[in-house]
Formats: C-alpha cells, sequence, structure tokens
C-alpha cells in the first residue's frame, strides 16, 4: 500500500502547539505564574462563598478591625492570585453593606493591584516583554496599550478593567508584561473596577438585608430561589450593559490605532 499523505490539518495543530511550548518556556517562571493565576482564584473564590457565613460572622465580630483586616487580606489575597476580587467584594457587602462596603472593597483591590503588579514584575522581569515583541501580533498588543499617548493607555487599561469576565491576577501580570508603570496601574484600575464591584457590594447587602445568615440560607430558608435569580439577573444586564459601553469604547481605540499603524 502506497504511503499515507500528510494531514494538513494535523500538522498545523502540531505547529500550533510547539509554538505555544516554545513561548511557555522562553516565559519561564510568568509562565507558571498565569496558570496558578487561572486556577486559584477559580477555585478558591468558591471555597470563599461556601463558607460565606462563618467568615461573616468572624469578621463582625471585631468590630471596627474587622474593615481593617477585610481590606487587608483583600489585597493581599487577590494580590497574589489566590482570591478572585468578586467573591471579597460579596464578603465585603455582606458584612459591611453598601456605605462600607464599596470604599473598603475599592482600597482592597487597588492595593492588590499594586501588589500584583509588583510581584508580575519582579517573577518575569523583561522576559515577557522580550518574547511579546519576537511574536507579531502579541507585539501589536502591546503597542497598543503603551505606544501611544499616556492618555491612551490608561484609557485602555480602564477599559479592559471593566468586564467582569476579565481575570484580575492575570490582567496585572499583562499590564506589568507590558511595561505599563504602576502608577497608571493603580489608577486605572479603582477607576475601571469599581462600577462591577460596587454592584456585587450592592447585590450581597440586598440579600443580607433580608437576615439570611450565608448565600445557602438566602436561598433555602430566606426569599426563596426566584428572587435570587431574579437578582442575579438583574445584575447581569447592568453589568453586560456597563461591559458594552467599555467594549465600544475599546473597540473605537483599537481601530484608531489600527488606522494609525503603517500597512
Amino acid at each position: 500500500m502506497g504511503e499515507s499523505s500528510p494531514n494538513p490539518m494535523r500538522s498545523s495543530s502540531k505547529n500550533a502547539l510547539a509554538k505555544a511550548a516554545e513561548a511557555f518556556r522562553a516565559s519561564g517562571p510568568a509562565g507558571m505564574l498565569a496558570i496558578a493565576w487561572t486556577a486559584m482564584p477559580a477555585i478558591l473564590g468558591f471555597v470563599l462563598l461556601a463558607k460565606l457565613g462563618p467568615v461573616s460572622e468572624w469578621l463582625t465580630a471585631q468590630g471596627y478591625l474587622g474593615i481593617l483586616i477585610y481590606m487587608a487580606v483583600f489585597a493581599v489575597t487577590a494580590g497574589f492570585g489566590l482570591l478572585p476580587t468578586y467573591a471579597q467584594a460579596i464578603l465585603g457587602g455582606w458584612v459591611f453593606g453598601t456605605a462600607i462596603g464599596i470604599p473598603a472593597a475599592l482600597v482592597g483591590f487597588t492595593v492588590a493591584a499594586a501588589i500584583g503588579w509588583s510581584l508580575a514584575r519582579m517573577i518575569s522581569g523583561s522576559r515577557v516583554e522580550h518574547l511579546l515583541r519576537k511574536h507579531r501580533k502579541a507585539d501589536a498588543i502591546r503597542k497598543a496599550l503603551i505606544g501611544r499617548s499616556t492618555l491612551r493607555t490608561f484609557g485602555i487599561i480602564t477599559l479592559i478593567r471593566i468586564p467582569p469576565n476579565s481575570p484580575f491576577a492575570l490582567t496585572n501580570l499583562l499590564i506589568a508584561a507590558c511595561g505599563v508603570r504602576l502608577g497608571m496601574c493603580i489608577l486605572a484600575t479603582a477607576i475601571g473596577m469599581l462600577p462591577r464591584t460596587a454592584i456585587a457590594v450592592v447585590f450581597a447587602a440586598a440579600a443580607q438585608s433580608t437576615g439570611a445568615k450565608d448565600i445557602q440560607t438566602f436561598v433555602k430558608d430566606g426569599l426563596g430561589i426566584w428572587v435570587l435569580i431574579c437578582g442575579v439577573v438583574v445584575m447581569l444586564i447592568v453589568l453586560m450593559i456597563i461591559t458594552s459601553i467599555g467594549q465600544k469604547a475599546l473597540d473605537r481605540i483599537t481601530a484608531e490605532d489600527s488606522a494609525h499603524d503603517p500597512a
């Protein structure tokens, strides 16, 4: 029998995997950091929400000191990529309500951005930035982020932070790897993440105001699963509107960048 002809799709997949493996090796510790910052928040976020009752009771028992503890833990765990910001925002709203929960969460994720940026920069150094320069598409993203004016860079980072599905820790890694300055990272993060964080805090505060001790109690003995579903739907609609506005603005900036780049 004659030799079978090579499968172009299989060869293409092998080449793509080979390039991905090469990029992972070239990224060094930053590659491992990216994997950790993808898995850990997703897992531990659900654990925190499952233990919302005991954790909130303990924080409440600490009085005003609980606010400081909350902000410090928020900053450290989110900064080191252990816990997601949404779960900690829910905790803040559940324990402290909106008046204290929103500013406390704002402090938490802003300081976390500084920690995450510093950690990512320390681990990746200039390795990832040099790696991005070697790949045309990746370098185009890097240039779109920092290759224009300071105001444009600030706007893009702010818009990147708006969507609720924007992973906090990985975005810190991207921003640091692209060479964005720390001060700009902190300010843009504070502005971009405030809307989605405030919505999570308000939602949690409203759920806690029913007298439920945790989310499970709220669903089982509180106003019921349908009220929870309606509340989540309303929250998602608001987040989708905010995300859509931010995405359109980001697309407009990207289109302007493409128009200015030489062919």
